[in-house]
């Protein structure tokens, strides 16, 4: 919060200009065409001005060590690591209650207990688990409470390397190596003993999977298709589990476009087991309710995965209104750039990122000293732009029509983001312009506040990526598990 506490008030002052858009009412009026943006009604905390603290001091120092410090605050930027409260102890008697139950007697108690959970009361400031950035904070933590003292997983150990259990932990496609690499890692949620779980992961990675499998140009995914076929057979054939229930109890994780459809060979693959898919496009094989949307994160450098992030806006330079620099793939970067290229200095809108605009301000300081960073899809409807705005805490603006967005069982995107209909790509600045200054800086700080949800810790910590994909994956579970009526 100490960060709000520097921005707000600078960004009153420097962003008094915008008000204009704002009616005396402090309502947004778009025409039906523009993509709506809802109020959202948590309060601004009350922010002490920015005061500079040794300006005698430093305005004595030379240019030189000046620029040093500068040059050292490009390169270094350090993630201040809040660790979450532990876990609540559970009641001996509670336990063997739930040790007693079979696997689903267990997620029937689960779905009760959620459906009864207790109201979570207005969360302090000073909360781990900030309530506006959910659609419902009392379900979401007791789900979570119960995830933890009751959900176990199971890993087939089938599969030979490098396609199951060999995960690639850079690149764009980074969210399906790393879960999997903190999934076999994990002790808390993993067990030895199928009869005790109640989820089965099918350890492989759709990336790996294409390198081992894919003719290059041939556009032929059905080989890819089939070896997942055969696998999942397999399984079929050698244990009991994927009958029991035809697969809806089995899980995968695939951050690759082609995701959905390398499922499509194995009918109940694509019917009914859970798949956690960063391309959770509603018209191409992703059901809502049942199925994930997966984070893409792109991952630079593997042993450094929290590298670059924080670190957004700063007082001491005017931000930019809007910003995107990436290739021309897909239908919506190129209507993007038809529009924007070049016409309008508010609007940062580019093709690959030019030297002469590098060398003055790299992609990342771009995305940093930007109020919203545009996050249109590309050849599929997910963009790693939208984790990377996150990160860099700028508010994203996402273009990609049918698109689910990441964890919007538990997240609350209105409260952190913009969604923009693809044809309102020409009014794209009419649209940001048009949102409040007091929206937008609610915005900023949910930002900040849900970017803790959003990383990958090479040691895990409680609410952080990992948890909340797996969560999302219990309790996508737990919504096909029905009651029975007594």
């Amino acid at each position: 919060m100490s960060i709000a506490g520097i921005i707000l008030p600078t960004f009153l002052l420097a962003y008094h200009r915008n008000s204009r858009s704002e009616s005396p009412n402090g309502t947004m009026h778009f025409s039906k065409n523009l993509t709506e943006a809802r109020l959202d009604k948590s309060q601004l905390v009350t922010s002490a001005p920015f005061v500079s603290l040794n300006s005698s001091i430093e305005a004595k120092e030379s240019a030189r060590v000046l620029r040093m410090r500068q040059n050292r605050r490009k390169t270094i930027d350090v993630l201040k690591v809040v660790h979450p409260p532990p876990r609540r102890s559970v009641p001996r008697h509670l336990q063997r209650y739930l040790q007693s139950l079979s696997s689903h007697e267990a997620l029937l108690y689960a779905k009760r207990e959620i459906e009864h959970a207790p109201l979570v009361g207005n969360v302090g400031n000073d909360s781990y688990l900030y309530a506006p950035v959910f659609r419902n904070i009392s379900i979401f933590k007791r789900s979570y409470e119960l995830m933890e003292m009751i959900l176990k997983v199971y890993i087939y150990r089938d599969g030979k390397k490098p396609i199951f259990h060999q995960p690639r932990l850079n690149g764009i496609y980074a969210s399906e190596g790393w879960f999997m690499k903190l999934m076999e890692a994990n002790r808390e949620f993993v067990t030895k003993e199928p009869e005790r779980a109640h989820l089965f992961y099918l350890p492989y990675s759709s990336r790996q999977l294409e390198l081992a499998l894919y003719v290059r140009n041939s556009h032929n995914l059905r080989p890819l298709s089939k070896f997942l076929r055969d696998y999942v057979n397999m399984i079929a054939s050698k244990y009991p589990f994927w009958n029991r229930t035809h697969g809806s109890d089995h899980f995968l994780v695939a951050c690759h476009d082609w995701g959905p459809f390398i499922t499509t060979e194995h009918v109940e693959l694509k019917d009914n087991a859970i798949k956690a898919l960063c391309n959770a496009d509603l018209k191409e094989n992703f059901v809502a309710g049942k199925d994930v949307s997966l984070p893409e994160t792109a991952i630079r450098i593997a042993s450094k995965p929290l590298r670059n992030i924080g670190g957004g806006i700063r007082v001491s330079q005017p931000p930019i209104l809007a910003f995107f620099a990436g290739k021309m793939h897909g239908r919506v970067r190129p209507k993007l750039l038809k529009h924007w290229l070049n016409k309008d200095a508010d609007m940062r809108i580019y093709g690959p990122l030019l030297r002469r605009v590098s060398k003055s301000m790299r992609y990342v300081r771009h995305m940093k000293s930007s109020k919203y960073c545009i996050c249109p899809m590309g050849y599929e409807v997910n963009s790693p732009r939208i984790v990377e705005a996150i990160y860099y805490e700028c508010v994203p603006v996402i273009i990609a029509d049918n698109f689910v967005l990441p964890l919007s069982e538990v997240l609350e995107w209105n409260a952190f983001s913009v969604t923009v209909a693809e044809i309102d790509i020409p009014k794209l600045k009419e649209i940001l312009l048009a949102i409040p200054l007091k929206r937008y800086l609610q915005m900023l700080m949910n930002v900040k506040m849900v970017q803790k949800h959003f990383l990958w810790n090479p040691n895990p910590m409680r609410y952080d990526l990992f948890h909340i994909i797996l969560h999302s994956i219990w309790y996508n579970r737990l919504n096909q598990i029905q009651i029975p009526q007594s």
